[in-house]
């Protein structure tokens, strides 16, 4: 089979497209991770069942069902209620609610991991507990867990092609796409996996170098 240097530059321009928004969900869908994340990690530790047991709840639920269906839920169902996203948009929501749910067990481990003793002394100090957690605890924890969650980033990079089932195209939907018409897959998905490769491996050095950082 001979490679089709033609079909990769008919490509490049929807891979272009495709990797703007693989970029876009990737970034946003981390935020969304990784403040979410923090925010089911703390309400687990509230002394307050009402908030301690739903939480616990809806983060199981979401953490044990497939992200193809929230998808789903979100782009087809919502509407139903009234509630019209774009397909990029669900696609960022989605993912960002689904890897929450793993970046909440990150953060409770950071936090597990805390010292018992800068607890005491926080309480010893009359610290208001809004304090204790920002300039005490949560400094020590996220720096534990920083490696963790740069591995959930390169995760959610590689599920990104889920969300072309709703419409965003990324790089893999749009390979997809100009497969169906021109029926040539080899150039367009070998041009996607290089691609992959050369955004995850940079991104997995970036969280090393940060981990170094950090633990000195």
């Amino acid at each position: 089979m001979e490679w089709d240097w033609s079909a990769v530059g008919d490509f490049m321009p929807r891979f272009w497209d495709g990797v703007l928004v693989t970029l876009q969900a990737l970034v946003l869908g981390s935020l969304i991770a990784f403040a979410l994340g923090l925010v089911w990690a703390m309400a687990q530790r509230s002394p307050l069942k009402a908030v301690r047991w739903p939480v616990m709840v809806v983060t199981e639920f979401v953490r044990n069902t497939p992200l193809l269906v929230q998808l789903f839920f979100l782009f087809y169902v919502l509407p139903e209620w009234g509630v019209t996203l774009s397909a990029l948009t669900t696609g960022v929501i989605g993912l960002g609610l689904h890897y929450s749910t793993y970046t909440a067990e990150v953060y409770r481990a950071g936090i597990d991991g805390v010292p018992v003793g800068q607890w005491e002394a926080c309480t010893a100090l009359s610290m208001p507990r809004g304090r204790t957690w920002s300039a005490v605890i949560l400094p020590q924890a996220i720096r534990r867990v920083v490696p963790a969650l740069g591995n959930y980033v390169i995760a959610m990079l590689k599920d990104s092609p889920m969300i072309a089932v709703i419409g965003a195209l990324e790089m893999l939907g749009q390979a997809r796409q100009f497969t169906a018409t021109t029926f040539q897959p080899t150039e367009p998905i070998t041009v996607v996996g290089i691609a992959f490769i050369l955004i995850a491996y940079p991104a997995s050095l970036l969280m090393r170098a940060l981990e170094r950082r950090l633990v000195r």
